[in-house]
């Protein structure tokens, strides 16, 4: 099934000319439960990986010995699911809150130590084929796939991600690795990724405002307060039924869509833009894949797929069950002028 962004609550370009020259596209990858296979584009599905090949482990020194089991975490998710999605949603019952609290428990691993090798978890693949927005790899690599290490422990706060991006050639992989290592337990339950289909999707995005010429953003800006200010004297007046709409605005409306996406702009809304530049050759980076924590929210709610409008964003906002840090978006960055060269990332 496919997933179709409405149109936008106005003609950004209309109101602001000069944003043309400005304009790009992104690929929404809408990711949605399902059973991908090994030869699918997808979020927490299996992997196509070599048989020969080691897969991805840290080694980075932090505490892996305690955590909650991945199996324990899938299947606290579908008994929660399966008790509210009842026609009554009358929620769990006492059997499945004894079972709750059981599949919620945290483990330890015996003479776990520090340096032990915990086997990364394949967060996605994406191939070029699937997705418009991809750029392609080193060596004419057309699948991306990117891992993560269930601790969030690492760099110098010790609270970072341990994340790792392979490009590989697709057709190379001919035996491929059918049972790869899975960690143990995990650190947070949002390291486990829900197996999704995509649904790829190319939309227009423009860049964040804090990033445009700054006569382009005062003018966005004088817009934005001007709409504000008719909005607050709408609600002092008369009451009317619920009120008027929440007027649209150009970071949440009009410019860069929530979700998982491929390409694009990404946003600063949390830190402010700073520079993302090449480790290797100092070249601006461009953004790769954003991963998000939601598809939507009450915040960004017109880009709500035509085809999922109707639904409660608590109960199908959150597919993947992806938490990135406090409820945020981790934004992938890579260098237009060498594909092989060092990615870095960003947390919004």
């Amino acid at each position: 099934m496919t997933r179709t962004t409405p149109p936008r609550p106005l003609d950004v370009e209309a109101l602001f000319p000069g944003l043309a020259a400005f304009r790009g596209t992104t690929t929404r990858l809408h990711p949605r439960p399902g059973r991908p296979d090994r030869s699918a584009s997808s979020v927490g599905g299996p992997m196509l990986w070599p048989a020969d090949e080691p897969w991805p482990v840290c080694e980075e020194a932090h505490g892996r010995g305690h955590g909650r089991r991945p199996a324990d975490i899938h299947r606290y998710r579908e008994v929660l699911a399966s008790a509210w999605g009842r026609p009554d949603a009358s929620g769990p019952t006492e059997a499945e809150r004894e079972l709750l609290d059981r599949l919620d428990r945290e483990h330890r691993i015996p003479g776990s130590r520090a340096t032990d090798p915990v086997p990364m978890i394949g967060l996605a693949q994406l191939h070029r084929r699937d997705v418009p927005d991809l750029p392609a790899g080193p060596g004419g690599s057309d699948l991306l796939q990117v891992f993560w290490c269930p601790f969030d422990a690492h760099g110098p706060s010790g609270y970072d991600l341990g994340l790792h991006l392979r490009w590989r050639r697709s057709w190379e992989v001919t035996e491929v690795l059918t049972d790869p290592p899975r960690p143990l337990v995990v650190g947070f339950d949002g390291f486990v990724p829900e197996p999704c289909v995509l649904h790829p999707e190319q939309v227009a995005t423009y860049p964040f405002a804090g990033l445009l010429p700054e006569a382009l953003r005062l003018r966005i800006d004088a817009w934005e307060e001007a709409l504000g200010e008719q909005a607050l004297e709408e609600e002092t007046g008369p009451a009317v039924g619920d009120g008027p709409p929440e007027p649209p605005g150009y970071q949440y409306d009009l410019s860069i869509p929530p979700g998982w996406r491929a390409g694009g702009f990404a946003s600063w809304h949390v830190t402010d833009p700073y520079p993302m530049d090449c480790p290797a050759c100092a070249t601006p980076m461009h953004l790769l894949l954003t991963v998000d924590s939601t598809e939507w929210d009450g915040g960004s709610g017109s880009w709500t797929p035509l085809e999922d409008r109707d639904l409660p964003a608590h109960q199908y906002a959150r597919p993947t069950e992806v938490t990135v840090g406090r409820w945020g978006e981790l934004n992938v960055f890579a260098c237009p002028e060498d594909p092989g060269h060092p990615h870095r990332w960003s947390i919004q």
